[in-house]
């Protein structure tokens, strides 16, 4: 019987350093695609109608530039430029 309770004991701890590592590496992929996250501006005669969220090639979202995140996002652009 102690042989099974030793089995079980180091199968659970597998089992638990297993789920951390998926955590882990979840939590990696999760920060390597916010890398990848870049902003578009959508202009028409001269004004930002949209903000594009795109990841890639793949629009995540649209975003209001009348909005409080819009203008953030409008505004780091203008410091930066």
């Amino acid at each position: 019987m102690s042989e099974n309770g030793t089995e079980t004991a180091a199968s659970e701890e597998n089992a638990s350093t297993n789920a951390a590592a998926t955590t882990n590496e979840n939590a990696e992929n999760a920060a390597g695609n916010v890398e990848d996250v870049s902003y578009h501006a959508v202009e028409k005669d001269g004004n930002v109608t949209a903000i594009w969220e795109m990841q890639g090639r793949k629009h995540i979202r649209t975003i209001d530039p009348r909005s409080n995140e819009g203008k953030q996002i409008l505004a780091l652009f203008e410091t930066a430029a």
